[in-house]
């Protein structure tokens, strides 16, 4: 909204020319979400706390991870929230399609993951709503979405699937195209989700991949750049590089507060709608590939629980000691820090990776 706003005035004051660029806005979009999430996480803290709005734990984990987080608020994704939007709201280019669909996938899956918090809240219990109404919700708010999204963009387009290290190796999905962002979308909120069970542990993972996309959508966007790394251009989808900026920051100033020893948890209002945003990044700039591989991290977590579940169900016995696989490090003695610190080192060596597979074509 400033943005546009202060474009009326470009012709008046040269200066104002400067707000033109992607990366002077992606850096204001990153300082404001920063500056918003640093300056009210405190006072949310402290309402949260003085609400009882805590964390319910899981009773089956190790006994030093019970005890550390019991009173502990949660909902800290609604801290991010506000950064992000507001930061987006503020300095994005808000005619165009990719930003409202990224708004609209943060939002809805932040509303159905405070929801779900709530549930948790009420009742007492680490469950919430059940895990097939949850998959149904996010299921159909993708959905639509897509729907939305086709319906305005070249959908030819969006069809193909690129893979990262083979420049001629595309597949046109066709009619499959939705199932599959379904896919990206839901996997990557309720990946993110699963790896949320640590102070800090899913919050890095996220500035880290947002890092890489908000390069990846700037030089999709860039039609020369594009042609120099040989991916695909879509016009428009350099302005995604503000709504990662907008995460960057949000994530950045909520890590302040979720540090070890957290002072909050984001819930699943963070995590169902921080994921579901960088799956909807992905699609958006036909990365989908190279999502799984920055995101690796949140891959492997997702896998240790489907790992675990299949094990159990076939033979009665379980592979992990206990799942995501984060609690499984805990359970063999690993002090919670080694697990997110070395967990940490993984994410950042996968998102090199991920950022190496544009020129390695």
């Amino acid at each position: 909204m400033l943005y546009q706003f202060l474009l009326n005035f470009v012709d008046t004051f040269s200066f104002l020319n400067v707000f033109k660029y992607l990366t002077f806005r992606t850096g204001l979009s990153f300082f404001t979400s920063l500056i918003i999430v640093l300056i009210i996480g405190g006072p949310f803290i402290k309402f949260f706390s003085n609400q009882k709005i805590f964390n319910p734990i899981r009773d089956d984990g190790p006994q030093d991870h019970v005890i550390k987080k019991i009173g502990t608020p949660t909902m800290g994704g609604v801290i991010i929230l506000l950064g992000l939007i507001i930061s987006v709201l503020l300095w994005a280019d808000l005619t165009n399609i990719y930003i409202l669909f990224c708004l609209y996938i943060v939002t809805s899956f932040g509303l159905l993951g405070a929801y779900d918090d709530y549930q948790k809240i009420k009742i007492n219990s680490s469950t919430g709503i059940s895990s097939k109404l949850k998959i149904f919700l996010q299921i159909f708010l993708a959905m639509f979405g897509l729907i939305i999204l086709t319906y305005f963009v070249n959908y030819e387009e969006f069809k193909n699937l690129y893979f990262p290290f083979f420049k001629n190796l595309i597949i046109n999905l066709g009619w499959f195209f939705i199932p599959f962002s379904i896919f990206v979308i839901v996997g990557s909120s309720n990946a993110v989700n699963l790896t949320d069970g640590l102070d800090g542990l899913a919050t890095v993972p996220v500035i880290l991949v947002a890092g890489c996309f908000a390069f990846i959508s700037y030089v999709t966007g860039n039609i020369v750049f594009s042609e120099y790394l040989q991916i695909i251009y879509i016009e428009g989808t350099g302005e995604i590089s503000i709504f990662c900026g907008a995460i960057i920051g949000a994530c950045l100033g909520f890590l302040w507060f979720n540090a070890p020893p957290a002072k909050i948890f984001m819930g699943d209002t963070g995590s169902l709608s921080l994921g579901g945003s960088l799956g909807a990044v992905g699609i958006i700039t036909k990365h989908e590939i190279v999502l799984a591989i920055t995101g690796g991290l949140f891959v492997l977590e997702a896998l240790s629980v489907m790992v675990q579940v299949i094990s159990f169900k076939l033979t009665g016995k379980r592979i992990f000691k206990m799942a995501p696989i984060h609690h499984h490090f805990e359970k063999k003695g690993w002090p919670e820090s080694t697990v997110v610190v070395r967990f940490w080192i993984i994410s950042i060596i996968l998102a090199m990776i991920g950022l190496a597979t544009l020129k390695l074509r």
